[in-house]
């Protein structure tokens, strides 16, 4: 969602409309508070996006330097994996170790910069439409909702957003998504997603054990 507000923005700017606006609906209390992931991230978007990042301060700062693969046999045993064995996706050359939450918050200064107008505190809640059944914006969520699903004395309704166009970045299995796809058929004729659980873990390890820029892949065991 940032990095298509930027990018509407720029090119709003190179073709003298400033005064298109464009706002971020963004559930969280701030931007990037729902982003817990560690990642290695593959910077051609973010080279295209902004290609003086690195001037421009952005968060990746620890390249790849080595990649290893194992196949974990029990719990303490692996065999090492040849690198030429290893599939070409999983090779991470140029790409960077980052932290997400740090990058999407750098994101969000860069688009307040552009002048994109962002709501923290505030989940879309409802879809709004038009009489001829196009999206017509989004509803954010009532606050001050108590346990028993009543109002309270501080009772805010949601509100109404309006736009030309709507944007839904939610991720996969949406809830506004989910409900987008069945009212258009948009998974029609289309093969079925297909999801994983994903698990963060955070180890302490001794330092020397640590090196910067190396990434373990493993399968197998258990």
């Amino acid at each position: 969602g940032l990095s298509a507000a930027i990018k509407i923005r720029q090119l709003a700017i190179e073709n003298n409309l400033p005064d298109l606006s464009v706002c971020v609906v963004e559930k969280g209390s701030e931007v990037g508070a729902h982003i817990l992931s560690g990642a290695v991230l593959e910077p051609r978007a973010i080279n295209e996006l902004f290609p003086n990042w690195k001037e421009e301060g952005a968060p990746l700062n620890v390249p790849v330097t080595e990649d290893k693969t194992f196949f974990l046999m029990s719990a303490d045993k692996s065999q090492e994996a040849p690198h030429w064995m290893v599939p070409k996706t999983m090779h991470n050359d140029g790409n960077y170790v980052i932290s997400l939450g740090n990058v999407v918050r750098w994101l969000g200064t860069k688009a307040e910069e552009l002048e994109v107008s962002i709501f923290p505190g505030f989940a879309a809640s409802e879809i709004l439409y038009h009489e001829d059944g196009s999206v017509k914006g989004i509803q954010t969520g009532d606050m001050g909702i108590g346990k028993d699903g009543e109002p309270t004395h501080n009772f805010t309704p949601g509100y109404e957003l309006h736009a030309k166009y709507t944007i839904f970045a939610e991720g996969c299995r949406g809830h506004l998504g989910k409900r987008l796809i069945a009212k258009y058929n948009l998974d029609k004729d289309a093969d079925p997603q297909h999801y994983g659980i994903g698990i963060k873990e955070l180890w302490e390890i001794d330092p020397a054990k640590h090196k910067a820029g190396l990434v373990m892949h493993g399968s197998g065991w258990p």
